[in-house]
């Protein structure tokens, strides 16, 4: 009796130990998100306009996906489809004023339930607070569920309200290095996102990063002066193109990012603007700022801010990789992401935002660093879409991936071994015409090839990547073309059909989504 007792007694001890070594070797994550980061600033994309050597480290000592994809293109909706790994049109946000259904299964819940720790520290920007999908959040409030960048007002686990001082990324990464340091040494593995409000408007930096590049000149993109000569009306209709500066108001009083700053920010703050300002105004009145000249101006203006935002997001990148380095059995066993919700045209065909299938706003930045799995300096040229990112994330979990799930978990490719099957194309879908006037389009992207279809008046793009990487030269129409075209069609069906879109979608009144259970609301 005694020596079965002490069998099973063995027995028990040996699962303990195994239970506890497998739940050690769970990987951590830690997911960083900025907002509206465009890859041609960040360095490791062979961006030449800004430094990001903190950022550039995942790439050298991980892994840089140079054909990462965006499924739609502004800030919601992404975030939706990165939550759930499912396109909008399954997940409900097919835009920013979609209401938002936290109970369907989102990653963070599914790592939670599995043992994980998970906590969110940032911007949240959906149309409801967080959820039990989080041990603990931390999330901006205020300006539109944007956030501000000076003292913002952060909500604390869907209940308090508190205003902390200083500037949100230096913020968002001093929380972020906290949680880490009270969370990172318990029995469970844990999750934490770090997302960003840089570099999304209005695009103030820190202080200390005010004055550089003031007597730089920043190259323009070869197409800043684009005349969208072969594209549609959709090319020109679009009302954010750069093209004419706005001065920083003397009263903050009507600027509610301007109300937010103590005096001493402030004046700190018009110190450096008021004597740019001030050149901008007489070089107006002289005439220097005529026609083209004008657009070039505010292209300075707006290039400047946007990678000074950016080199915020970088310093603190680069601290949160210091901390995290310092164990090194720590760095060992945590899964390091960077990305972006989407990217961004920075002055591409002169504009400055998102929503487009052009690649400036389709093709977004992903980085990731994982020491145990994942070679040092691969560059990986597999096509990957954000809503892969949920399952990737379980799979190196050794979690089970929903079969809701759209997207594929691509830890075969991190680990060397692309499967044979693996996507050759990926599909965009872009609801929400709006302010901004982008029509409402879809399309499909091949290595070599993209269609775009705005629906609601049946106008077609087409370009040819290899030859056109600028997407300057619309070849839809052109019978040189007809075949490859077709084959676009074909593919682009077969798209629509394997993530289940809906035909009515396509027709009048072309409705939008309201939740996830194709319950619908008419266009507005």
């Amino acid at each position: 009796m005694r020596t079965i007792v002490l069998i099973l007694l063995v027995g028990q001890l040996l699962y303990s130990c195994k239970t506890e070594e497998q739940e050690n070797n769970r990987p951590n994550f830690i997911f960083i998100m900025a907002d509206d980061h465009a890859n041609r600033t960040i360095s490791a994309y062979d961006g030449t306009i800004n430094r990001t050597p903190n950022i550039d480290r995942l790439a050298d000592e991980g892994a840089i996906f140079t054909q990462s994809f965006c499924a739609n293109s502004i800030c919601g909706p992404s975030r939706a489809t990165i939550l759930t790994g499912k396109h909008s049109h399954k997940n409900g946000i097919t835009g920013n004023g979609a209401p938002w259904d936290g109970s369907q299964m989102l990653f963070p819940r599914i790592l939670k339930n599995a043992g994980y720790t998970t906590a969110l520290i940032g911007k949240w920007h959906l149309n409801s607070l967080p959820g039990d999908e989080f041990n603990y959040s931390k999330v901006l409030t205020g300006a539109g569920k944007q956030g501000f960048y000076y003292n913002p007002d952060f909500c604390i686990n869907g209940k308090d309200t508190v205003t902390q001082q200083g500037y949100s990324t230096d913020i968002i990464a001093d929380e972020s290095l906290q949680w880490l340091k009270e969370n990172s040494t318990g029995e469970k593995p844990f999750m934490l996102f770090v997302q960003f409000k840089a570099a999304h408007v209005p695009r103030m930096p820190a202080l200390r990063f005010l004055s550089r590049y003031i007597n730089d000149t920043i190259p323009e993109p070869k197409t800043f002066f684009d005349d969208y000569k072969t594209r549609s009306h959709y090319a020109t209709d679009v009302n954010f193109k750069i093209n004419k500066y706005r001065s920083l108001p003397k009263d903050p009083s009507g600027n509610i990012y301007l109300k937010r700053m103590t005096d001493e920010q402030l004046k700190a703050y018009h110190a450096v603007i008021d004597p740019q300002d001030e050149a901008f105004f007489k070089m107006k009145k002289a005439g220097l700022l005529d026609g083209d000249k004008m657009k070039s101006y505010t292209y300075q203006r707006f290039i400047k801010d946007y990678i000074r935002v950016v080199d915020g997001i970088d310093e603190n990148v680069g601290r949160l990789l210091s901390w995290l380095d310092k164990n090194e059995k720590l760095k060992e066993n945590t899964v390091v992401i960077y990305c972006s919700d989407q990217s961004y045209f920075t002055g591409e065909h002169g504009y400055a935002e998102k929503r487009l299938m052009y690649e400036e706003a389709m093709k977004m930045p992903f980085l990731i660093r994982y020491p145990k799995m994942i070679k040092a300096g691969s560059r990986i040229k597999s096509m990957i879409q954000n809503i892969d990112y949920a399952p990737t994330v379980l799979d190196l979990a050794g979690v089970e991936i929903p079969d809701e799930m759209q997207g594929e978990s691509f830890k075969p490719i991190l680990e060397g071994n692309r499967p044979e099957n693996w996507r050759k194309s990926v599909y965009y879908h872009y609801y929400d015409h709006g302010r901004h006037k982008v029509g409402r389009h879809d399309g499909v992207r091949t290595k070599r090839y993209k269609l775009i279809h705005f629906y609601t008046d049946d106008i077609w793009e087409m370009y040819d990547l290899k030859d056109d990487p600028n997407e300057l030269n619309n070849l839809y129409g052109n019978p040189s073309y007809n075949s490859e075209i077709e084959k676009l069609k074909k593919e682009l069906k077969k798209l629509q059909h394997k993530y289940d879109v809906p035909d009515w979608v396509y027709k009048p009144p072309y409705v939008s989504f309201k939740g996830i259970n194709n319950t619908i609301i008419p266009k507005q």
